[in-house]
């Protein structure tokens, strides 16, 4: 086996794969979930919707009318097309695999998404991260030397950002774009957007080396699996050259133009979310030792400050109050001591809080 083992490259063996725990039982907090479902009277007219399926059948891999569907429910300019991946990790992958030149290079902000990473070097590409301030803002002077120097194929910038959930500013944003120029992508991740109030989406058509992406995983749907991308459809047709010709499966396919249709229900759905998220952020910059960063996220950042208790301590504690939150306090020096809490129902939240305040004490 080990003679077999070594037909892997070395850097995929030297990799932990990626690690999703069992949630049996707790309150999940950790994955940055809409808690909510569909209404009943919209669950069984999708459940009816997806028995007329053609399952037999390979899906028609150019989407049209999914495509048109989000081209609706978010606006696209003209001019700009979309292309679909099965979550926005197998679209951050397609556009490494499209750049993966010998020498190319991958430049983002971190803490921050980890897949940025990783699909940069498993396309084999350098990944270079430039440390955000303390306050988790950019280093604008930081990022356009290093654009400077390194020449970036894609740079990466997450608005909201995750894990620390801000919005980074729109000035230092425009800066980075102008920096690289035509000599390279910048991706505009908004896969938080529906809780952030703002978007990139209408300066687009100004800048032609920006591709914006987005995902539907937050909005509730994260079961199936959808994200997708806008950019000049010059561009993306160069893409799309990459992406498996089924990549999108018939019954996701189906499950988003429905639910698409009823846009109103998630929007609902994600104000309801904004809400708690404000309540929870009051509680929690009321407790002692607790530091609570503002977020447009459906999430809340907090680090641990109490004299003698770690953020990892505080993690196991909650594991112990059956609530599970992530901790990301080894993630990046930046964290340390930081948990990530997704924002859920009155119901859940409330028993995060509680589970908290018990685990705070010594």
């Amino acid at each position: 086996m080990s003679r077999l083992l070594n037909t892997v490259r070395d850097d995929v063996r030297a990799l932990a794969a990626y690690h999703v725990p069992d949630a049996s039982g707790l309150v999940k907090l950790d994955a940055m979930e809409n808690p909510y479902t569909l209404p009943p009277e919209l669950q069984q007219q999708l459940g009816q919707h997806l028995a007329r399926l053609p399952l037999n059948r390979y899906p028609v891999p150019s989407y049209v009318a999914l495509k048109a569907a989000i081209r609706r429910h978010i606006a696209i300019p003209d001019g700009f097309d979309v292309i679909l991946g099965n979550g926005s990790d197998e679209l951050i992958a397609i556009v490494s695999t499209a750049c993966a030149k010998p020498g190319a290079k991958v430049l983002a902000p971190v803490p921050g998404f980890v897949m940025y990473a990783m699909s940069a070097q498993l396309a084999g590409m350098e990944f270079i991260g430039v440390p955000l301030r303390a306050d988790f803002s950019l280093d604008l002077d930081a990022m356009l030397s290093a654009i400077r120097t390194q020449r970036p194929a894609i740079t990466y910038l997450a608005y909201p950002n995750n894990p620390t959930g801000n919005l980074f500013d729109l000035d230092d944003m425009l800066a980075i774009i102008r920096a690289v120029g035509d000599t390279g992508l910048v991706i505009v991740d908004e896969a938080y957007q529906p809780f952030a109030g703002t978007s990139f989406l209408p300066l687009l058509p100004q800048h032609p080396n920006v591709v914006l992406m987005r995902t539907v995983s937050k909005l509730g749907l994260a079961g199936i699996r959808l994200g997708y991308m806008s950019a000049a459809s010059e561009l993306l047709a160069e893409f799309d050259k990459v992406r498996p010709p089924y990549n999108v499966n018939v019954l996701t396919e189906a499950a988003a133009e429905f639910v698409l249709a009823h846009g109103d229900v998630l929007d609902a759905q994600a104000e309801a979310i904004c809400a708690e998220r404000s309540e929870m952020a009051r509680q929690l910059s009321d407790l002692p030792g607790v530091a609570c960063f503002p977020s447009a996220a459906n999430f809340l950042l907090v680090r641990i400050q109490r004299p003698g208790l770690t953020g990892t301590e505080v993690f196991q504690r909650l594991l112990q109050h059956r609530v599970l939150v992530k901790n990301v306090g080894k993630m990046h020096a930046l964290l340390e001591n930081c948990l990530r809490v997704t924002v859920s129902t009155p119901q859940e939240n409330a028993a995060f809080l509680a589970a908290l305040q018990s685990s705070l004490m010594h």
